[in-house]
């Protein structure tokens, strides 16, 4: 009978995996038929943007069950924790590098060898040493149940290989190339749920090293295959050294202002497992983790319209804010859309992830605005980013970053979960009204009236 009950629920593992699998080839069909129907090349990119997020968040979904439901709340809030703390270090990976490679690629395409050659060196000599760094932090900030090999297999994973397929996809996107920068997001997962869906046939009951092992695996697969991807599409990598110390500091902007952003969005999973419990940081990042799927689109509109915003600013700031107003009006919508719906159907997830996360409902609901909040300060931010103001936008991220980690060192031990929900809703909203009134100070504010928007050139931000 103890036979019957695993195959029944291997079979079970199966059944969903090939339920992604039909998912996944009916969204394929559907974007090749309405591919060609598209005119505008913006609206075509955010299509693939969006395929890409999509599936990768489907076949996310689908290794996320799976994991969630066999390691239970605990151990899969150990495993969060490492790969969150790794996340806020793995920024500083490269310097920069896939930022630089974009703005200067969408402006000027010959210098592709040299940005992409010098973004692998920078890339995999820090992050060679930040690996020993974060696994040092680690040890000393998250509880000892969390075995020191999985935490040594997810900084390689995720400080050297993920951050190498990642200027792969920065690579594509710099030429507007969203179909390849589509296929890589998904890429990753796809080699992850592989490995996961062969341990979890295996053995009904796999450890948190044993999940590691496979995201590692998963990594160095998917790194490999973009490395050779982008040499055999775009070209050969070549090193230009004596650009790096030239644009050093705006490099270092740019992954101060993606770890201060990575600090307010997943910091919090990593305090709440050390603060609160292991099982209450399962149920918050498990939220966390649906919330990020219903803000797929409007990720996938910023990703298509990133090169855009370097182009509009490099006439100015005017150019930029116009650019980035009336895509803001197009989407905002949509992220409203988005949080009636996370609040409505928020008593049926528990349904699917099981008994242990009934405290979920809960924290979707609280959680549903940000969507909103998150629309409105990515938007103004990258204005801001493409006019060549990168560094106010940093400072502003920091500030909110450390407002982020002193406000949950109070709430998280009183409330737990609750206490972190509430610090990510207060820091996404001073984020938004920062922006805002910093734009304003610089006498170009943001309006959102349609008389306003009427009025920007039409070949500027085309959809």
């Amino acid at each position: 009978m103890a036979w019957f009950s695993q195959a029944r629920g291997n079979n079970q593992r199966v059944c969903f995996l090939l339920d992604m699998s039909s998912i996944t080839m009916s969204w394929v069909s559907f974007r090749n038929r309405m591919e060609g129907k598209l005119i505008s090349p913006l609206a075509r990119n955010t299509l693939w943007a969006l395929g890409g997020y999509g599936l990768r968040l489907l076949i996310q979904a689908a290794y996320f069950v799976i994991i969630a439901r066999c390691l239970g709340p605990e151990q899969y809030g150990g495993f969060i924790a490492a790969t969150a703390l790794a996340n806020v270090i793995s920024p500083f990976v490269g310097l920069g590098s896939g930022n630089l490679l974009v703005k200067n690629v969408a402006r000027d395409r010959r210098l592709f060898p040299e940005y992409w050659g010098n973004g692998l060196m920078m890339t995999v000599v820090s992050g060679s040493v930040l690996t020993f760094f974060v696994m040092a932090l680690c040890r000393l900030l998250l509880p000892r149940a969390i075995p020191s090999l999985a935490i040594t297999l997810v900084c390689i994973s995720d400080l050297i290989f993920v951050r190498i397929l990642d200027l792969a996809a920065w690579a594509f996107l710099g030429f507007e190339r969203l179909s390849v920068n589509a296929k890589l997001n998904v890429l990753i997962s796809l080699t992850r749920l592989i490995g996961i869906a062969g341990l979890a046939l295996a053995f009904p009951h796999p450890t948190v090293r044993a999940w590691s092992v496979v995201y590692l695996a998963g990594s160095v697969a998917a790194a490999l295959i973009a490395v050779i991807w982008v040499m055999w599409s775009l070209g050969r990598p070549k090193l230009a050294l004596h650009r790096i110390p030239r644009e050093g500091t705006e490099g270092f902007y740019f992954s101060t202002s993606l770890s201060a952003m990575t600090i307010y969005n997943d910091i919090d999973k990593t305090m709440v497992a050390r603060l609160a419990t292991l099982g209450a940081a399962g149920i918050y990042a498990a939220a966390y983790r649906l919330i990020d799927v219903v803000f797929t689109p409007v990720r996938a509109l910023l990703s298509a319209t990133y090169p855009g915003f370097f182009r509009s600013g490099a006439a100015g700031l005017q150019g930029s804010l116009q650019y980035g107003r009336r895509m803001l009006v197009r989407t905002l919508p949509y992220s409203l859309f988005a949080f009636g719906a996370v609040w409505i159907s928020a008593p049926l997830v528990p349904h699917i992830l099981g008994h242990d996360y009934a405290d979920i409902t809960a924290a979707l609901r609280w959680l549903a605005i940000l969507p909103v909040l998150k629309t409105l300060h990515l938007f103004i931010g990258d204005s801001l980013t493409g006019a060549g103001h990168q560094r106010e936008r940093t400072f502003l991220q920091v500030g909110v970053a450390i407002f982020n980690v002193l406000l949950n060192l109070w709430v998280i031990p009183a409330y737990g979960w609750r206490g972190a929900a509430w610090s990510s809703i207060a820091s996404d909203g001073l984020l938004a009204l920062s922006l805002s009134f910093l734009v304003t100070r610089m006498g170009r504010g943001f309006n959102l009236e349609i008389a306003r928007v009427a009025d920007v050139p039409a070949a500027s931000c085309e959809f």
